[in-house]
């Protein structure tokens, strides 16, 4: 049997940061010291971004916010894939963020999504972010432009050089093309340890989580960008994931990593089951469409709305998602 160490979760005390002047307990003044090392773990929801008449709905998000901290998420990813940022402007970028570090008010830590294929403007986003009382900002791998590990590891030591606020990095090829390669993470942990403290890794690859850690040579926190992985991913020495289900269902997925970080294994797989259709659901269609049209399911004041290019999801694809809902007892 795969034995599992526990992952302590700071308790929501523990996490207050200092968004509308919330005092940051020695906890968290350590947590930073040491990295962030111990704020990112369990269930972290990559959010979406609610639109209404084809602009963000600040009441809806903040709903959203509020459902997702009092169900169990151990901290909040806006402006991520899963959010549309790339059909944001910067503006509209910006704003979800400020309302998302606003709404949460220092109950659990922000990871502000600053990915760009343009290095300048994610720096913009950082900054702001950094401004604004995020914790850290999630970057992903520049997309379209396809640069080299070269160039990766010239983008993130820009970042990296040119911004305080820590970055966790954001490995998504399927989506990206540019594969963030083990050497190159390795390397730039290693040449910037205070400032890269953690990994989303959505490669589908769970070698790369015993790669990552022994050519680190020390607990670096990883994140499971895959929510059908996250079990093994975490039996291989993740902290948890940044996750699409926890969307739509935030207490199971919260309830799953509690099981997983207690070692309850007979437990976790049992929910692991329950939540599985769901995973799948999630991508039967272009994301998010799939989770928009499930939170519309399980909440009246979520539209299931999405930006063009992308267009609602299908009804074979409602179809999978209303039965996934319903197997893990949502609906």
């Amino acid at each position: 049997m795969l034995d599992i160490l526990p992952v302590r979760s700071l308790s929501g005390r523990e996490r207050l940061g200092k968004a509308h002047g919330a005092k940051i307990s020695p906890q968290m003044h350590y947590a930073i010291k040491k990295g962030l090392k111990s704020m990112f773990s369990g269930s972290i929801p990559a959010l979406v971004t609610p639109f209404r008449g084809g602009q963000f709905d600040e009441g809806a998000f903040r709903r959203l916010v509020d459902w997702q901290i009092e169900h169990g998420s151990s901290a909040l990813v806006p402006c991520g894939t899963t959010g549309e940022a790339s059909t944001l402007s910067n503006a509209e970028h910006h704003r979800v963020i400020e309302v998302c570090i606003e709404q949460a008010a220092g109950r659990v830590p922000i990871i502000a999504g600053c990915g760009s294929n343009d290095t300048r403007n994610a720096l913009l986003h950082m900054n702001f972010s950094k401004k604004a009382g995020a914790a850290a900002g999630l970057c992903v791998a520049p997309y379209y432009n396809r640069p080299s590990q070269r160039g990766l590891i010239a983008h993130f030591s820009f970042l990296s050089e040119n911004s305080d606020l820590p970055i966790v990095l954001y490995n998504v090829p399927s989506r990206t093309v540019t594969d963030i390669e083990d050497e190159t993470v390795v390397e730039l942990v290693r040449k910037y340890p205070e400032r890269i403290v953690a990994i989303k890794d959505a490669s589908g690859d769970l070698s790369r989580v015993a790669d990552h850690r022994m050519g680190i040579g020390r607990d670096f926190c990883q994140l499971s960008g895959n929510d059908e992985l996250w079990l093994p991913h975490s039996a291989a020495g993740g902290k948890g994931a940044i996750s699409v289900t926890a969307n739509v269902a935030p207490a199971l997925c919260a309830e799953f990593h509690e099981a997983i970080a207690a070692n309850e294994l007979k437990r976790a797989r049992e929910l692991n089951d329950k939540l599985f259709p769901l995973h799948y659901a999630m991508f039967s269609d272009a994301s998010p469409a799939p989770v928009k049209y499930a939170l519309s399911r399980v909440h009246d004041w979520v539209e299931p709305t999405v930006r063009l290019p992308l267009v609602e999801c299908s009804d074979e694809a409602k179809r999978q998602v209303d039965e996934a809902l319903e197997i893990a007892g949502l609906i």
